[in-house]
């Protein structure tokens, strides 16, 4: 089961910025896919996790990905996702660790007062629809994003998040 992180806990984006969560979250909920480049699953999930976040371009949230390793690394895994969406690093895996995500990809929603609102670890459309539910209904934002669509990976239960 996952917990909240403190309020303290540092995200640094790949530009270098680095500020607390409370920092963060300040202004917006924040949802992130957190990846892990050094396995396939992570891979598989990287268009459809794009495709939610894209659908909440305008909404007042920040979407992004989070990976577990150093920035040069989460370019080369994400590519010209890179480009697009907010990307935090997490090369010691402490933010795994506080959030307690026993399975990668995992799909996390963070209200602004740090609390983790909803988690879907690995992959089920089930569950992200979980996360995406909770999500609307803290945004007021009636417009679902489609899960699973035609060329999403079939259910898969992710890889373990600390190996």
């Amino acid at each position: 089961m996952a917990t909240s992180p403190t309020p303290d806990t540092k995200l640094r984006d790949l530009n270098g910025n680095e500020y607390s969560l409370a920092e963060w979250v300040m202004l917006f909920n924040m949802t992130v896919t957190v990846i892990d480049p050094y396995r396939h699953e992570s891979s598989w999930i990287l268009r459809t996790a794009a495709r939610i976040m894209r659908h909440y371009d305008e909404a007042d949230v920040r979407v992004g990905f989070l990976a577990t390793c150093d920035e040069a690394g989460a370019r080369q895994f994400l590519g010209p996702l890179a480009d697009e969406f907010l990307v935090f690093v997490d090369p010691d895996r402490s933010f795994v660790r506080e959030v307690e995500l026993e399975r990668l990809p995992a799909f996390v929603h963070i209200r602004q007062d740090g609390e983790v609102a909803a988690v879907a670890e690995g992959w089920d459309p089930e569950e992200w629809n979980k996360v995406v539910l909770v999500l609307e209904e803290d945004l007021a934002w009636r417009s679902l994003p489609q899960l699973p669509q035609v060329g999403d990976p079939r259910p898969y239960s992710g890889a373990p998040a600390l190996d």
